[in-house]
């Protein structure tokens, strides 16, 4: 009998620990659970901070865009078509003899139209009330025109180019526009100038404001867009036809780049 009452106690007090521990766990876990909703979905305001930079790189241009169209008109669509192609085969051979290579040579556009006219039927009337003439567009012939686009490396040569062009008897010139063939580095150059300059302000103020900065919470940047800085960029045919330059000035391209960086404050 006192053993069993022995048992009996013992496995009351192994209950009672075992209720106590798994009512500690219960708070321990409901204690975990609104301590992580609120860390989800409670309103935390950060304090942040934002500072700008700026940066920018000039570099003499290494490359020469130049546009032309060929137009020719005759009687009939083949002899306009002729007519083209002998003053393309002639701007091609002038190109190729001053190291212009097939590669930087793209023609575009190649196409052909009527030509018309408004003719009015004549007709002998010595009345005084005769009617009006009658008028019709008639075509008269046919016109064909190709374009080419050309990309020149040694820009040193650009003007003796485009005069060359212009007395073949192209139809229309138009250039050059300067610009650089590899811009990818220089950008580079220009966003790491923007990001200097920006933590170059954020050190400052941070440190006249007393407060210390913390990790970055965002980025982004605007610009990067060449902006070229030189005199009269196009020029028209009839001044390439008269007189040409030896040397077109090609002045020089300016990449900037803006940024903006946010800092949390400590």
């Amino acid at each position: 009998m006192e053993k069993l009452e022995k048992f009996v106690e013992k496995k009351e007090k192994l209950y009672r620990i075992i209720k106590t521990t798994a009512f500690v766990l219960i708070i321990i876990c409901a204690v975990k659970f609104i301590t992580d909703c609120d860390r989800l979905t409670g309103d935390r305001t950060e304090n942040t901070i934002s500072f700008t930079g700026h940066g920018e790189v000039s570099a003499v241009p290494d490359i020469a865009s130049i546009y032309f169209t060929i137009s020719k008109d005759a009687k009939t669509v083949k002899e306009a078509q002729d007519s083209v192609a002998q003053i393309e085969k002639e701007s091609l051979d002038f190109l190729r003899a001053n190291k212009i290579a097939d590669r930087d040579i793209k023609a575009s556009n190649a196409s052909f139209y009527p030509k018309y006219e408004y003719q009015y039927d004549r007709k002998i009337c010595s009345d005084v009330n005769c009617p009006p003439p009658v008028g019709r567009s008639v075509i008269v012939g046919y016109i064909a025109t190709e374009s080419i686009t050309v990309k020149i490396r040694n820009t040193d040569d650009t003007g003796k180019i485009m005069q060359g062009l212009g007395e073949l008897g192209v139809s229309d010139l138009n250039g050059p526009n300067f610009a650089i063939d590899n811009e990818d580095g220089l950008k580079a150059e220009a966003r790491k100038k923007a990001i200097d300059d920006s933590k170059s302000k954020a050190k400052v103020l941070a440190k006249d404001l007393g407060v210390r900065l913390g990790k970055i919470t965002s980025f982004s940047e605007s610009g990067n867009y060449p902006m070229p800085i030189y005199g009269k960029a196009m020029m028209a045919l009839d001044a390439v036809a008269e007189s040409v330059p030896a040397e077109i000035p090609k002045g020089e391209n300016i990449i900037t780049s803006d940024v903006t960086i946010t800092y949390e404050i400590k």
